[in-house]
């Protein structure tokens, strides 16, 4: 494991350090200061893969997000009730796969309570890594993305180990550095299963050579993971850690287990958010916490809260674009029908977006997304 370091790399920094990969994995341990950094182009980040076009989290919406022009694809991480991680949205696999198609497992169905939500469904805690390699993957909004829909049941749940070999692959048939954004998905429910994510996805880290070398940035809604990564992980030129935040009076899952107070609201003020870099580089809420959307549905003003993400030293980046009408601000809808997909009307939302200075974004779409940033 490489000696830690004290200072941060920009997405520049990144891509030209790793252009030495080849040779040495130190290539990638060159110091940058953050203050210093140069303005580059706000990172894409494919949310869930190519999920506009392609079931997500699977091998097909990474491919497409790929070759798209995705900076970097994103897995979210879930656990196994035998102990491996799998890209899922979320525990629940109801939405996302055909298990309730499935008589084997009827009887798995039942209720279980993460990140203050209560389910109805089948869960990834009580399958082991083969039974889930018998499901395969749906579209989650399939009456928004038909074409997405036509490859319901062709592609199965990947582990996060076949992730990052997939992603070296294509790293090195297309000769680009691709970057991965993992999610700790619901860390204090997988903690009480007695299924904690932290020490597994390290160890997953370590063992592969590609994620020893190439661009890392692990992101939480929770608080304790991410302190936790930090300390165990340190400060490497590869790897950066992402401070997620809803909005609202709403408590990170691990702090409202814990009792606390704190708040995503509160995480956003000044004095919130230079807590938050004590310990992560990233901060990312929702695109609306940035510029809200008036009753009419359009644009309003854009919040204070980017130049305070500024000011206390963090990068910003946000979630998630959407490339169907249903999901834009009225001022970028087309007349062609809420579930109808706009193109046009999606980049424009970006570049809004952009003019508060992104250092990235997440699109379920990243094709409309390099759009949007090459111009």
């Amino acid at each position: 494991m490489a000696a830690p370091i004290t200072r941060h790399l920009s997405r520049r920094g990144f891509i030209a350090a790793a252009a030495g990969t080849a040779a040495s994995a130190a290539a990638l341990l060159l110091p940058g200061a953050r203050a210093a950094e140069a303005r580059t182009k706000p990172l894409v980040f494919a949310h869930r893969g190519a999920s506009a076009l392609r079931p997500e989290h699977t091998l097909a919406a990474y491919s497409k997000a790929i070759a798209d022009g995705a900076d970097y694809i994103e897995p979210d991480l879930v656990c196994t009730r035998d102990g491996v991680l799998v890209a899922r949205h979320e525990a629940d696999l109801t939405e996302t796969t055909d298990v309730a198609r499935r008589p084997e497992f009827t009887s798995r169905r039942t209720r279980k309570t993460f990140d203050g939500e209560t389910h109805t469904g089948w869960f990834v805690d009580d399958f082991t890594l083969a039974e889930l390699k018998t499901l395969r993957a749906l579209e989650r909004i399939p009456q928004s993305r038909p074409g997405s829909a036509q490859y319901d049941g062709m592609f199965q749940v990947v582990t996060f180990e076949e992730v990052i070999d997939f992603v070296a692959a294509q790293s090195a048939t297309t000769g680009r550095l691709i970057g991965l954004v993992p999610e700790l998905k619901s860390s204090t429910y997988f903690a009480a299963a007695r299924l904690a994510l932290e020490a597994r996805f390290i160890a997953t880290l370590a063992a592969h050579e590609y994620t020893r070398r190439a661009p890392v940035e692990i992101q939480s809604f929770e608080v304790a993971n991410l302190r936790y990564l930090r300390d165990k992980l340190g400060r490497r030129a590869n790897l950066r850690l992402m401070q997620l935040v809803g909005v609202g009076a709403t408590r990170p899952s691990d702090v409202a287990a814990a009792g606390g107070k704190l708040t995503y609201d509160e995480m956003a003020t000044p004095r919130g958010l230079r807590d938050v870099a004590a310990y992560a580089d990233t901060f990312a809420p929702p695109t609306r916490a940035l510029i809200p959307l008036k009753s009419d549905g359009r644009l309003d003003a854009p919040t204070a809260l980017a130049a305070h993400v500024r000011a206390a030293g963090l990068r910003l980046e946000t979630w998630t674009f959407r490339p169907e009408n249903r999901f834009l601000a009225a001022d970028f809808r087309d007349g062609a029908g809420e579930h109808a997909r706009n193109e046009a009307g999606s980049v424009a939302e970006i570049r809004r977006y952009l003019q508060l200075g992104l250092d990235g974004f997440f699109t379920d779409d990243p094709a409309l997304g390099r759009r949007a940033v090459d111009g």
